[in-house]
């Protein structure tokens, strides 16, 4: 453990950033697992819905630096072409 005033507030601050990060990819995992299953299941209605939260899910992901821009892209855009597959 530090004595530093300034390197105790950091391994504070990392705890906190750490537990709040671990759950928005927790929650976005979630997500993608349910667009997953919605397609496994071929509910394309469910699909839709579950794609709009997941891809949303990946933007916020992406803008906090969760995961990199390009893997949230690349995501989105293989679940919206199973989809897309699913519906014709």
């Amino acid at each position: 453990m530090p004595n530093i005033k300034s390197a105790i507030k950091r391994v504070k601050t990392n705890d906190e950033r750490r537990a709040h990060n671990s759950t928005v990819k927790s929650t976005m995992r979630t997500s993608l697992k349910n667009v997953e299953t919605a397609l496994a299941n071929n509910e394309v209605e469910a699909a839709k819905e579950a794609l709009l939260t997941a891809s949303k899910k990946l933007d916020k992901a992406a803008s906090k630096g969760l995961i990199h821009k390009n893997a949230a892209a690349r995501k989105k855009s293989r679940l919206a072409k199973r989809l897309h597959s699913l519906n014709a």
